[in-house]
């Protein structure tokens, strides 16, 4: 629980995280967080459109532990892609969360707009508002294109990689460039049956 990686900028990231997709609200989910708590896990991904952004904050308020033995990831979703729109996005993810600033914040997937929204995204980190910047399911496409207009580039990408599908083109790509590769859905999420895989959804990043 304790190991962590190093991102370009020098913030680490704990290696294991929770991820919180598709858990059921409610006493399901409360009593999900809570164990996750207990058993030590500090790192937790959400996203706009998972709908439990506000949950997660609840349920971390309620253990006791203090915010800054957090890390919180989330993301914005394609339909919030744009300057303002993506800033208008972060503030309600932080209210949500109810955080003054985000551990680290990701584009969900590349849609229309979203150099427009990595601005923002560059201008919230030069804030002090999120500590490590970076996107989700991009492909390297979609980074050389944003590699065009970024002034800082994106620290992390966080792309489906298990055995069935490893990605060792891109992790060579992002390798070269300083971009953390990490990893959702690392058992596989069900879709193969690969030994010793427990169907849990953690997100671990590697360097």
């Amino acid at each position: 629980m304790n190991q962590a990686v190093e991102a370009a900028n020098g913030v680490k990231i704990p290696q294991l995280g929770f991820g919180v997709y598709k858990i059921q609200k409610g006493v399901v989910f409360e009593k999900t967080i809570a164990a996750a708590i207990r058993t030590g896990y500090r790192h937790f991904d959400t996203a706009k459109i998972y709908g439990n952004e506000g949950e997660l904050g609840q349920e971390v308020q309620k253990s006791g532990v203090p915010r800054e033995e957090f890390f919180f990831t989330s993301k914005v979703w394609t339909t919030d892609l744009g300057y303002h729109a993506t800033r208008k996005a972060f503030d309600q993810t932080c209210r949500k969360l109810n955080v003054t600033y985000l551990d680290m914040y990701l584009i969900h997937f590349a849609g229309p707009h979203y150099e427009k929204a990595w601005a923002a995204m560059e201008e919230l980190y030069l804030e002090g508002r999120i500590k490590v910047i970076g996107v989700a399911n991009f492909e390297v496409r979609h980074l050389e294109r944003l590699k065009n207009h970024a002034k800082i580039l994106p620290m992390i990408n966080q792309i489906e990689t298990h055995p069935g599908f490893q990605q060792h083109e891109l992790h060579d790509y992002l390798a070269r460039r300083r971009i953390l590769h990490e990893a959702w859905g690392p058992p596989g999420t069900g879709k193969q049956d690969f030994a010793g895989a427990s169907g849990s959804c953690h997100d671990s990043p590697s360097p």
